[in-house]
């Protein structure tokens, strides 16, 4: 093998001005044939002998006619040959030639005149088969109207990232004709969605010459600059036969409905998701502003950016009313909460306030109405009807709150109070789906609330009601100073029936008295009335602690279906005695100066309304400074550990605070040592001896 074909030449990029080798010439295999004046072929290419099966040895110096037409067409050929070179004018047309091999086919030829420097004509004929040919036209009709037509845009970019081609579909997704595209790169002729993203996807393209498919991309074109758009977009690398890379190809399908359809599915999700965390979130205690904070909460940060809860303080008051004073409508607010600092929450009211609002502010309508007001865009004449005043409109201004949506709280259709809510960072406004969806959320937050409004009110009435059974201050005692505390349950809205006593007896001597009537409500409460009027009768006759609590089991049991534990305790401050007797009570706590808390060791007896049982008195001499502690067992009783546990916590506690006052006691004790949850009502007395005058 020669030096000359060692190493084939490899193809090089054609030059400015040259156009690459192979494409489309090669597919057709476009022949090329001269002749002289007289019809000899004079030149014959490569092609030629492909396309007619004669060498050019074979070919040159015969006349064309004999070589390649039948005799039957001969005639006209040699017409058509004489007025191409009489005339000058080009032929073109379908003719059937002989193949060399006697077969005959029909070949498209283009045939003109040639001259030369002196005067010599010649002709030029350019050939290719007509089947071949008319397989390109047919794939390049179709082809050019499948890119004209399709709804698809479509584009064709060089290596440099200039538009060659646009089609219509395009022009109409970016708003721009195609003469605005062609000779310009993507970066300048669409600065203004995310250049850098795809050109850097159509340089990976043609770099690597993987394609890249549906990319998604979300932005807005001069064809519709007010909204954004949703497109697919698709890369592909153009390469010619040899390898040459052409450039690029991009498809473009706008996406945007499904964009938006995808969106509101999301949205409907979180909607449903949002109103499920109402089912459990709201109203998981009968507290009235823990439970607004649970609605305020729940709203931020994903449906507003500062939710407001408010409850017309009429209601609280026991009037349905919405009106106020002078036409205003009073409101209290419960609940204030804000996705992060902002003014919006300074121009906010604050929980447990009390603001009076004009019939033009917008939550007043909304209570008045009992209907959303909605404001998609708030603009600057919209801020004094949601601010309470011109300086909170300012500061609603400069938070930038630019959409505001209002729903009403209805419960047992009334309505209580309204749900506020605005958006400042958050940048799409309120629509009719969100106050469709805030009402929701209202409703079944307004029964809690409104739950809760009620238990509040009947607490308070329970509590008033349990207070005023109890004792008030006792007068001045001769050798004991007392401190006692009652404390409701606070997770019931019932009366309990826990009370105490301290009564002055006859020669400086005074009668302690705890009880606890097992159960809540009204008869509860009736029965710790009667307990307590009748432990005061029978004190009076000067019983002792034993005949006390014998004359209260047979009182207890005539009583229906109520039993109590009671202890009953007699200090005598001349002999420095105490006689204690007990009713199935929690024992009481001694404390002798310098020495540890101890539990007063009592027969147990049984609970009042047993009934036949006997109880016994026991003495314990006491002396100046010792302290006496009785209480119920709503003080120590947990649902997490046992009594005896509890028991030593609170004999621990009281060895902690020994010089302590005994109002500092009573409240330290209770801080220390009552359940949270304050599942039961609790009292407490502490007496201390004193040294007689």
């Amino acid at each position: 093998m020669s030096a000359t074909h060692a190493r084939r030449p490899q193809p090089e990029r054609p030059k400015a001005g040259q156009a690459a080798p192979g494409g489309l010439m090669d597919l057709l295999r476009i022949a090329a044939v001269v002749l002289d004046a007289d019809g000899r072929i004079m030149l014959w290419s490569p092609q030629a002998e492909q396309l007619f099966g004669y060498t050019a040895g074979e070919a040159l110096g015969q006349y064309a006619g004999r070589l390649m037409v039948h005799e039957h067409d001969l005639d006209l050929v040699t017409r058509l040959f004489d007025e191409v070179m009489d005339s000058g004018e080009t032929w073109a047309g379908a003719f059937p030639i002989r193949h060399k091999n006697g077969t005959t086919r029909l070949v498209e030829f283009r045939n003109m005149r040639l001259e030369d420097g002196q005067g010599a004509l010649y002709a030029l004929g350019l050939a290719s088969d007509q089947d071949a040919l008319r397989t390109v036209e047919r794939d390049l009709a179709l082809s050019t109207r499948l890119v004209s037509q399709s709804p698809i845009g479509l584009a064709v970019l060089d290596t440099d990232l200039r538009y060659v081609t646009v089609n219509p579909a395009l022009e109409r997704i970016n708003g721009i004709p195609a003469a605005g595209h062609l000779g310009r790169r993507f970066r300048d002729v669409l600065p203004t969605l995310d250049v850098h993203a795809v050109e850097t996807a159509m340089r990976q393209v043609l770099r690597t010459g993987t394609s890249i498919v549906d990319q998604a991309s979300i932005g807005r074109t001069p064809a519709d600059p007010g909204n954004d758009h949703a497109w697919s977009t698709s890369y592909y690398r153009l390469d010619a036969s040899d390898g040459h890379v052409l450039g690029i190809a991009l498809s473009v399908v706008d996406t945007t409905e499904r964009h938006q359809a995808t969106l509101e599915a999301d949205r409907a999700r979180h909607r449903l998701a949002l109103i499920a965390d109402a089912s459990v979130r709201i109203g998981t205690t009968l507290d009235l502003y823990q439970t607004a904070h649970e609605l305020a909460d729940l709203t931020i940060p994903d449906f507003a950016d500062v939710a407001a809860v408010d409850i017309l303080d009429s209601l609280l008051e026991g009037s349905p009313s919405a009106g106020g004073r002078g036409g205003n409508t009073v409101f209290r607010a419960l609940a204030l909460a804000t996705a992060r600092p902002s003014e919006a929450a300074d121009a906010a009211d604050r929980p447990g306030t009390i603001a009076a609002y004009d019939p033009d502010r917008l939550v007043t309508q909304c209570v008045r109405t009992g209907r959303p007001v909605l404001i998609p865009h708030v603009k600057a004449d919209d801020l004094p009807r949601i601010a309470r005043d011109a300086d909170a409109a300012t500061l609603l201004r400069r938070a930038g709150v630019h959409s505001y949506l209002a729903v009403p709280l209805i419960a047992r259709g009334e309505v209580i109070g309204a749900l506020d809510l605005k958006r400042t960072r958050n940048p799409q406004p309120f629509d009719h789906d969100d106050a469709v969806l805030a009402g929701e959320l209202a409703v079944r937050a307004a029964v809690s609330i409104d739950n809760a409004r009620w238990f509040q009110s009947v607490r308070n009435t329970a509590i008033t009601l349990q207070r005023s059974l109890l004792p008030d201050h006792p007068p001045p005692l001769v050798g004991l100073e007392v401190a006692s505390r009652y404390q409701p349950a606070r997770s019931s809205n019932e009366v309990g029936g826990d009370w105490f006593d301290v009564i002055p007896l006859a020669h400086d001597r005074t009668a302690l008295v705890v009880g606890d009537v097992m159960g809540h409500g009204i008869d509860a409460a009736a029965t710790m009335g009667r307990l307590r009027t009748a432990t005061c009768a029978f004190a009076e006759l000067d019983l002792g602690p034993a005949q006390v609590l014998h004359h209260l089991d047979k009182i207890t049991s005539g009583l229906e279906h109520y039993i109590a534990t009671c202890t009953y305790a007699v200090y005598d401050p001349h002999r420095r005695r105490c006689h204690f007797a007990n009713a199935g009570h929690v024992p009481p706590v001694l404390i002798r100066t310098g020495q540890p808390a101890q539990l007063i060791d009592l027969p147990t007896g049984a609970p009042l309304g047993v009934g036949g049982v006997t109880f016994r008195t026991t003495t314990v001499d006491l002396d100046p400074g010792d302290r006496l502690v009785l209480y119920t067992d709503g003080l120590v009783e947990t649902r997490d550990q046992d009594i005896d546990t509890r028991l030593h916590a609170l004999l621990t506690h009281l060895d902690t605070i020994p010089d302590a006052s005994l109002e500092d006691t009573c409240d330290r004790l209770l801080k220390a040592l009552r359940h949270p949850a304050g599942h039961d009502d609790v009292a407490l007395l502490i007496a201390r001896v004193q040294e007689q005058p």
